[in-house]
């Protein structure tokens, strides 16, 4: 048996847990992610996550918003979240949020992902093999519809990696050609990005011939 394999799987299963009611109708996954967050006074403060669920996230910061006030956050490998602080903690608040039908299947598929990077932990984010594409250009898609001409420096059915002097947010949703993807580092030369689905050969070759 694939041990690594039947741990990813089982990974898996516990993301798609996340959905099912408890007592905070949604189960968290630990983790620490730094990222910051702005107050409805335009104010943005440092802060790290270290819960996480597809409706609400524990705050850690030293600054004590009020309950109920609105606030829109940045977080790694997460991107944006608009929401409210539902009550104040010992080290920070309670936020909570209501998200697209899209995005929740991106929370899930992210929080699926931040799972499954430990049993990978030499792999962070990269399961295929790259091909080299040195000379090679593709384009790239912002959230905010903005079209750049990029490098693609290599490309796998996973992801790719490209050049470019754009740093969208970790955990942004972007198009790398006609592809649909997340940001999920940055690099002395650009961007490492992971496509929302795995692709076939035939599509790999299609779009970056």
């Amino acid at each position: 048996m694939d041990v690594q394999a039947e741990l990813a799987r089982q990974s898996v299963k516990r993301a798609a847990g996340l959905i099912d009611g408890d007592r905070r109708r949604h189960r968290r996954v630990q983790v620490a992610l730094s990222g910051r967050f702005m107050r409805s006074n335009r104010d943005e403060h440092a802060c790290t996550v270290k819960d996480l669920s597809v409706g609400g996230a524990s705050i850690v910061t030293t600054v004590a918003p009020d309950p109920g006030e609105r606030i829109i956050g940045y977080f790694e490998h997460i991107g944006g979240l608009d929401g409210s602080v539902a009550r104040l903690t010992a080290d920070g608040f309670a936020f909570q949020y209501k998200v697209s039908e899209h995005k929740h299947d991106k929370l899930v598929a992210q929080m699926t992902w931040l799972i499954n990077r430990d049993v990978y932990p030499d792999e962070p984010g990269r399961r295929h093999e790259r091909i080299g594409t040195k000379g090679r250009k593709t384009t790239l898609q912002l959230d905010e519809g903005i079209v750049l001409d990029v490098d693609l420096l290599d490309v796998s059915v996973s992801g790719a990696s490209v050049a470019t002097s754009a740093r969208p947010a970790i955990g942004e949703d972007v198009v790398v050609g006609r592809i649909p993807a997340v940001v999920r580092r940055h690099h002395a030369q650009g961007l490492g990005i992971q496509f929302l689905t795995t692709l076939a050969d035939d599509v790999l070759r299609a779009n970056f011939p």
